[in-house]
């Protein structure tokens, strides 16, 4: 998936928004006021994004995927850096993203959801 494809799909999910809190290279995605996703592509050539996921899935995720790792200058429980420029397949990457962001959803309070629907 390109950097593009990528930030439309994380602009398709419901009440997600993007800015630009430490450079104009990294886009942080949220949902409610949460973090469900970052891209960049500082390491030179290497476009990667940072998604969440329980602990359990993400040592899993690790072991079987070379191009997943744990998250960079993010908390390694509950963060992997997926790496784009792999064989990782773009449905197992949309797969990724979509649990990423309902596990943030679901940790939004009742409050903040309802905000949300206005």
């Amino acid at each position: 998936m390109t950097r593009e494809d990528v930030v439309k799909y994380f602009l398709s999910k419901p009440y997600a928004i993007e800015y630009y809190p430490f450079d104009m290279v990294t886009a942080v995605f949220k949902v409610g006021g949460k973090m469900f996703a970052l891209i960049s592509d500082h390491e030179k050539d290497r476009l990667s994004i940072n998604l969440k996921n329980t602990p359990e899935d993400n040592i899993e995720l690790r072991e079987m995927f070379k191009e997943i790792i744990p998250g960079y200058h993010m908390n390694k429980t509950h963060w992997n850096t997926v790496y784009l420029d792999g064989e990782l397949e773009e449905t197992l990457i949309k797969r990724l993203i979509d649990d990423s962001y309902n596990i943030v959803y679901k940790s939004l309070t009742k409050k903040v959801k309802k905000e949300l629907e206005l």
